[in-house]
């Protein structure tokens, strides 16, 4: 049998603990300070360890986190073999989760490559998108993160003025027209009906809404920018035009979240991806019981569909026949109907995208990352 050495490494923002074993070989445990100088010290020990041993192959495994693919990178570059783990398909005893060290929790992801070098067994790992990919994330996720500190701003003004029993006068528009604005202005003033603390404070919000609003305006701006290269050009062209409901923004979000749409094989990994699909809670005698949603994958995806799916809803005639259908099942399932429109659309949009990606050849093998068995 041919020798290989297996690190199975728990990932910290200052430590790197490691599990390093050759085949069956006892385990021995290693840590390294997670800074450059520190990476290529574990580099520069795993490939000693090869050559004591005669082995020809290094593999290291970690759990994916918020350190992003760093790690992976600098293991590529240096020759040796590196998966990312998925932390939820990780099997993890009771005891594991109550009696938790780094070493083994090293230890465990040790173990999961073990098994998959030596027994074949599947391993859990993530896709690893490509350096252009996760900056083009970037963008999106901090034009998202802006809209959600401005919904917090403007509810902060809502709970504001109901704390103090201001109300709305009749001559006043809806929330945030002109009118409105001109009004809530118009209260930080001296002579209105609010404290003075309160008027600090609402006028602190409304200069923050302000700011927020001009960001996402220039935000929207690097999101056109990023729609309009070659890699986005043509899908994201195809998903607002094709789709009814889906604007630049969710197509860009779903693009760039979900990357190459070809490692999608069937609607099935498409909708088990984006976390739509039902818990499954069958054991002896109980079959087919569903839950919840599993909620896997990225949120963010989730939540832009949502929104289209209530435009889809409202505003295209056999999208909204297929909701109505599944409410009068039960009328306490508006929100399974929801659910199940989102799943409909999000496997539209993995279709047509596709087929977009493939015609314009996007996402060559240059980009795919190496599979796990």
């Amino acid at each position: 049998m041919k020798k290989v050495v297996m690190c199975g490494a728990d990932v910290h923002d200052n430590t790197l603990c490691l599990r390093i074993a050759v085949n069956k070989d006892k385990p021995e445990t290693r840590v390294f300070h997670n800074t450059a100088h520190g990476r290529e010290a574990l580099l520069k020990y795993v490939k000693l360890l090869a050559r004591k041993h005669g082995a020809d192959r290094i593999v290291l495994a970690y759990e994916a986190s918020s350190l992003g693919f760093g790690l992976y990178e600098e293991c590529v570059g240096a020759g040796v073999e590196c998966f990312v783990l998925a932390p939820t398909k990780m099997p993890q005893s009771e005891h594991g989760k109550k009696c938790k060290t780094d070493e083994e929790d090293a230890q465990r992801i040790l173990e999961q490559l073990r098994a998959h070098i030596l027994a074949g067994n599947d391993l859990a790992c993530v896709w690893i998108p490509d350096a252009q990919t996760r900056d083009d994330r970037e963008v999106l996720r901090t034009r998202l993160d802006v809209a959600e500190k401005l919904t917090e701003a403007k509810t902060q003004v809502r709970s504001l003025l109901k704390r103090h029993g201001v109300a709305k006068p009749r001559d006043v528009g809806q929330a945030w027209t002109k009118s409105d604005r001109h009004w809530l202005t118009r209260l930080t003033e001296e002579e209105s009906e609010l404290s003075a603390g309160a008027r600090v404070a609402l006028g602190s919000l409304l200069r923050q809404i302000a700011s927020l609003e001009a960001e996402i305006e220039r935000l929207d701006q690097a999101v056109e920018a990023v729609s309009k290269t070659t890699r986005y050009q043509a899908t994201s062209g195809a998903l607002v035009e094709g789709l009814q409901g889906v604007g630049l923004l969710t197509a860009m979000v779903y693009l760039t979240e979900l990357g190459d749409l070809s490692r999608f094989r069937n609607r099935k990994q498409v909708g088990s991806f984006l976390g739509l699909v039902p818990s499954s809670h069958e054991s002896g005698e109980i079959k087919d019981r569903k839950g919840h949603i599993t909620r896997q994958g990225p949120s963010r995806v989730r939540k832009v569909l949502c929104q289209a799916t209530w435009s889809r809803v409202s505003h295209d005639e056999n999208e909204g026949r297929v909701y109505q259908r599944i409410v009068e099942k039960n009328a306490k399932r508006k929100k399974i109907a929801t659910v199940a429109c989102m799943r409909r659309l999000g496997v539209a949009m993995w279709r047509l995208g596709l087929e977009a990606q493939r015609k314009a050849g996007v996402f060559d093998q240059a980009h795919r990352a190496p599979k796990a068995a």
